[in-house]
């Protein structure tokens, strides 16, 4: 199957409903179409090119597909990158996708892709100091640090170090991951100064958080809007609206709007439109849980006049789905919290945190940093625009 008939294939899937459920039951690849079409299109694009939301990557160019084990990209899957947009998508965690689900996903991605290779050992055993020199200058403008992401994949993830082969993370840096921009540092960097990047990228590494399991109740895992919500709804309820005057493009409100209208006691309602594996890991305080691919979640919302706000991780990319959903069925009174959860988090203003939560690197930087000085004795590489 072409990728033209694969995005085909998921409007099909979209557009019938519920005998595209019945189709998806009985052919894995259909069910991977239909919850890719539905958890994953919204950051990773229809056709999982990638850089739809958050510079989700693409999952789908040869050097990624070719070299991705079906552990590593489950675990992607259903462990997420705590830190990041990217949440804990399984069940176990309190996110929406069984193993069926996941297992879908992946064979979905991988029809019309390429052989899988099987790659060589190759152990990370150069200089970590050396690296960071390497890496200093031509990765962290887009790699980040481990206290700074930016606009490509977190190397620094501990999630992702504990699933990414030495081998993987090597066949990367060497042959980069065309026509992305993430470009083949092959024959710019000498054979030594790869296996000195390796090194460094592995020597971040730090213990992942434990797998988080969602509260277990009579019925199964606790997801959310499913169950009777704890707490209320309405903060404040007792408060004036808040003025958050014009909103930036009719749609955003900034942190800080935000957080002056909760010292003011405003009333207002917060919701969090990210999967409840990551509501449970770290929300803001009074917010609740609606995630964006479950519509029912607003249902309780009351429809009055209160204010709406949604936040997610993107930073606004599936909270502006909520929004969107909430202005279709009349509310008034809506908006999106511009810079996301984690830029909240990194002011200091207040947030609920699991206890096995690790510290989150800073959001990326808008507009990106500027590029590094290229020490001595390593020559720069021009890097293309990211594919659209």
């Amino acid at each position: 199957m072409s990728h033209a008939r694969r995005a085909a294939a998921v409007a099909l899937l979209v557009a019938m409903g519920a005998c595209g459920k019945k189709t998806a039951a009985a052919d894995p690849v259909a069910r991977g179409a239909a919850a890719y079409a539905k958890y994953c299109a919204t950051c990773h694009g229809p056709q999982a090119n990638g850089y739809a939301a958050d510079n989700s990557p693409s999952l789908r160019t040869p050097s990624f597909l070719s070299t991705a084990t079906d552990a590593f990209l489950r675990a992607g899957i259903m462990r997420g990158r705590p830190g990041t947009a990217m949440a804990a998508y399984g069940k176990q965690s309190g996110g929406p996708l069984d193993a069926q689900d996941v297992d879908g996903i992946i064979a979905f991605l991988r029809v019309g892709g390429p052989p899988r290779v099987e790659l060589p050992a190759h152990p990370a055993m150069g200089d970590a100091a050396a690296g960071k020199s390497v890496y200093d200058a031509l990765c962290v403008r887009c790699h980040g640090t481990p206290l700074q992401r930016s606009s490509a994949v977190h190397l620094a993830n501990p999630v992702f170090l504990s699933t990414a082969s030495d081998a993987f993370i090597r066949h990367a840096v060497e042959g980069g991951r065309p026509p992305t921009s993430m470009v083949p540092w092959k024959g710019t960097l000498t054979s030594r100064q790869l296996d000195d990047v390796l090194t460094y990228v592995r020597s971040l590494a730090v213990p992942p958080p434990p797998v988080p399991v969602a509260p277990i109740g009579p019925n199964g895992p606790m997801l959310g809007p499913r169950q009777p919500r704890v707490g209320p709804i309405v903060l404040n309820p007792k408060g004036r609206a808040p003025d958050f005057g014009k909103l930036k493009e009719d749609l955003y409100v900034s942190i800080d709007d935000v957080k002056k209208a909760l010292d003011e006691k405003r009333r207002l309602i917060i919701t969090d439109a990210r999967a409840p594996s990551d509501y449970s890991s770290l929300h803001i305080t009074g917010a609740i849980s609606t995630p964006y691919y479950e519509s029912s979640s607003l249902d309780d919302l009351p429809n009055d006049g209160t204010w709406v706000l949604a936040y997610c991780a993107c930073p606004h990319h599936v909270s502006g789905q909520v929004v969107e959903e909430l202005r279709k069925r009349g509310y008034k009174h809506t908006a999106v919290i511009d810079e996301g959860i984690f830029a909240w988090q990194h002011k200091g203003y207040p947030v609920v945190a699991a206890p096995s939560m690790i510290a989150t690197p800073a959001p990326p930087i808008v507009p990106p940093a500027a590029p590094l000085p290229v020490p001595r004795g390593i020559a720069p590489h021009p890097l293309p625009s990211p594919h659209p």
